[in-house]
This record gives C-alpha cells, sequence and structure tokens, in this order.
C-alpha cells in the first residue's frame, strides 16, 4: 500500500491524527472541527498565554465555546503545544498563521517560512501538509514546496501538499465550517484527492481548483471584490454629500433592483483581518510581473482616507454650533471593526482616536467587546455607558453597529450625533449622517 492509500484509509477510519499550526480565529475552529469530526489534533501555538487557556478549557476565540475546547481537551481528542516536535507523529498539518503587511504595504510571509520550517524538522514523508493563509499566487509551490521537498522526496508519492483559503468571518452564525464551501488546490491530482478526503469530513461542500496558484487567486478575488466595491460605495458616499443627497437612500434605491445590483454600503474605513490586506498582496505580486493593479489601488486610496473624511464631518458639524475640535469632548461608539465582535485588527476606529487626539480633541470610547486598546501607543480603557455620558459629550460618533446598543435612546440622550453606519433614526436635527 503506497503513501497515499495509507493516508486515505487513516483519514477514512479516523485514525489520522491532524495538526494545526496557528490556533487563532482560523486554527482554533479548524482544530475543534476535526476533533469534533473524530480526529485526534495536535494544536501548535507559539504564545504560552494561548496555549495554557487552552489546556485549562478555555477559549479565546468567540466562536468556539469554552465549554467545546474543555470538552475535547478532556477527551484526550485535542491537544495544544507550543511544542512543533508533537507534529512529528501526525499525518496531516494545516498552517494557519498570520499574513500580515509591512509598513511598505509588502507581503509578511515570515511566519509562513517560520511554520514550514519547523514543520520540516520533524519528517514529512507520508504527511499532508495544507496551507490555509491567504498569500499571494504563487507562494504554496514557490516558497513551501521546495523547503517540504527534501532528501529526495518527490510530492504526490512521499508527501502532499495543497491551499485551501481560509474563509472565516468572525462572529457569524448563519455560515460556519461546515456549512461554507471550501476552496482546495493541490499541487498535484493525488494531493488534491487526499486534501478534499480530509476536508472533506469537515465541510459539506469541498471546492476542487486546478492549483494552488488557483486557489490563492480566489481567496484575493473575494476580499478584492469586497475592496473595491466597498471604495466604489464610499466614494459614492463622497458625491452624495456634495450634491446634498442621501447616500443611504440612493443605495436603498438601487437595491431594489431584482438583477445586475449588490447592495455595498459606506463606512468609516476598512478594517479587520482580510480585506484592507488582501488586495495587496495581488497588487504586490503584479507590480512584481510590471503591472499596475489600479483598481486595487485606487480603492485602497479610497478607503483608507475615509477616517479622514469621518473627522472632517464631525468638524463640520461641531462648527456649525459654534464649536472647535480643539477642547471638544469626543465619544466613539464601537471601536471593533465590525458588529458584535472583539477584533480591533486595522479598525478605522484606531484611525479616527488618533486624527482627533492630533486636532486637540478629549476622545473616549465605549464597546461592550473591547475593555481596553492602544492607539499610536497611548493606552485606552472603554468608559461605562450612560445617558448622563451620551448627553454630555459634544459629539457622539457612530463607528460600530453593535447589537448591544440602544440606538433610539442614543439619539435620545446625544446632543449631536455622527453616524457613519446608518443605524440611529431617521428624524432629528442632532444627527448628521456620513
Amino acid at each position: 500500500m503506497n503513501q497515499k492509500e495509507q493516508l486515505l484509509q487513516k483519514i477514512e477510519n479516523r485514525r489520522a491524527r491532524v495538526g494545526v499550526v496557528g490556533l487563532g480565529y482560523v486554527g482554533l475552529p479548524l482544530a475543534v472541527a476535526f476533533a469534533g469530526a473524530g480526529f485526534t489534533v495536535i494544536g501548535v501555538d507559539t504564545s504560552e498565554r494561548k496555549i495554557d487557556m487552552l489546556a485549562q478549557g478555555s477559549s479565546y476565540v468567540e466562536d468556539v465555546p469554552s465549554a467545546v475546547v474543555a470538552s475535547l481537551v478532556a477527551e484526550g481528542r485535542f491537544h495544544p503545544t507550543t511544542d512543533y516536535a508533537a507534529l512529528a507523529d501526525v499525518d496531516a498539518i494545516s498552517i494557519c498563521v498570520p499574513t500580515p503587511l509591512r509598513k511598505t504595504k509588502d507581503p509578511d510571509i515570515s511566519y509562513i517560512i517560520n511554520a514550514t520550517d519547523n514543520i520540516t524538522q520533524h519528517d514529512c514523508a507520508g504527511k499532508l501538509i495544507v496551507l490555509e493563509s491567504t498569500t499571494y499566487p504563487g507562494t504554496t509551490e514557490e516558497i513551501i514546496l521546495p523547503r517540504l521537498g527534501g532528501d529526495g522526496m518527490v510530492v504526490g508519492r512521499d508527501f502532499f501538499l495543497a491551499f485551501s483559503p481560509e474563509r472565516i468571518d468572525p462572529g457569524r452564525t448563519d455560515f460556519t465550517i461546515y456549512t461554507t464551501p471550501k476552496v482546495i488546490g493541490g499541487v498535484s491530482p493525488d494531493c488534491l484527492e487526499v486534501a478534499l478526503a480530509l476536508y472533506g469530513t469537515v465541510v459539506s461542500q469541498p471546492v476542487p481548483v486546478s492549483s494552488p496558484a488557483a486557489a490563492e487567486m480566489v481567496k484575493l478575488l473575494e476580499n478584492t471584490f469586497r475592496a473595491v466595491n466597498i471604495g466604489l460605495v464610499n466614494e459614492m458616499a463622497l458625491m452624495c454629500d456634495k450634491l446634498g443627497l442621501s447616500v443611504w437612500e440612493i443605495v436603498a434605491a438601487a437595491a431594489t433592483k431584482p438583477y445586475g445590483f449588490m447592495p455595498f454600503y459606506p463606512g468609516p474605513g476598512l478594517g479587520g483581518h482580510c480585506i484592507p490586506v488582501d488586495p495587496h498582496y495581488l497588487s504586490w505580486k503584479l507590480r512584481t510581473l510590471n503591472y499596475t493593479a489600479r483598481f486595487i489601488e485606487l480603492a485602497a486610496e479610497i478607503n483608507s482616507h475615509m477616517p479622514e473624511y469621518v473627522v472632517s464631518r464631525i468638524a463640520d458639524a461641531l462648527n456649525q454650533r459654534r464649536k472647535a475640535i480643539n477642547g471638544s469632548y469626543i465619544l466613539l461608539l464601537g471601536v471593533a471593526y465590525k458588529p458584535n465582535v472583539s477584533d480591533v485588527r486595522e479598525s478605522p476606529a484606531l484611525d479616527i482616536i488618533h486624527l482627533l487626539q492630533e486636532k486637540g480633541a478629549e476622545v473616549s470610547y465605549h464597546d461592550p467587546y473591547v475593555a481596553d486598546l492602544s492607539v499610536e501607543g497611548y493606552p485606552l480603557q472603554a468608559v461605562t455607558l450612560s445617558d448622563e455620558l451620551l448627553h454630555a459629550a459634544d459629539c457622539v460618533v457612530v463607528v460600530t453597529h453593535h447589537d448591544a446598543y440602544d440606538w433610539q435612546n442614543v439619539a435620545r440622550c446625544a446632543r449631536l450625533a455622527l453616524d457613519t453606519r446608518n443605524v440611529l433614526p431617521p428624524d432629528g436635527a442632532n444627527i448628521v449622517r456620513l
């Protein structure tokens, strides 16, 4: 029996041991899904704090209940560790590490390289390696494959390699790992077959594509599509402001067309782990081929300037009430990048706070999910929300539309409110919309 047949049999019988490298918002749900499907899972992360929490049955990812983690750990199905040596005896490894941007907006794949190099120290023979981290087309075959294919091992025969982009949307309950189709591209047909078999145990619809590069491009298209369309509607908001129109009315009316239109909505800027970052991976790759990704760069320019536009609207609203930003007390509601999560990565709220502070405003924030944060090295803690605080603010700025807020009450108590999410009641002289 060859390596592929052995691995397929182990997967079918749930005797395969699965490793997950990187136990963040992507890796931990995946590890829990594999363990729940009957596999023994080894989870590796460099953060001792995370590993200690998991070992004690405590989850730090909102989409993964602590009770589930505690049960899997107690049953011996899930073994969290900081030691890559624990992967020596696994049969499959999913790499779910961060892929941030450098300050120059170039891809930082150092986490992928580090994880791969650590994996290769513990014998890759017979293993399936799947990269899930978002990256530019070519990474799997140009960066990972040469590192794994040492000692004369042949991909597709001695080991198996694939790319399958994560599609996690934190805080979402209607689409889970199981119900969200999973794109998979293998380096060879045998690699694809093994990867489809493994992921088919935890997703309802695996979607095979022709190559890892195709799968890498799929992920970048998905998030570039959103970034470009958000950039378009953000610019529409700027144009509507110039024309004295409501962008919210325009989008709502356009959305009544039953075909040929998909509504996107303006906001204070892009945030999160994917949309502000991933298109730059594609743009960078194309620059190496002497091609300018014009849509991506234009959308990034528009979206990145939305926090400045929000601050200018705050200044205009205060000015109409004979106030300056300098010395005004401004309260932000919500600093997470999206509703009902605690994630502040790339959140436009951070830029808005920084810009307001630079202009001399006294700024505080409330967020039911974020107790504290740092803005340009300056620590802030969430204030306790009250009717008195809302009334005391010279301007209340709605940045994140968490479900926990009573928007009717916010509108009633605030003397002036800038609504960047169109959640406050439509009437009221004290409300200004984006």
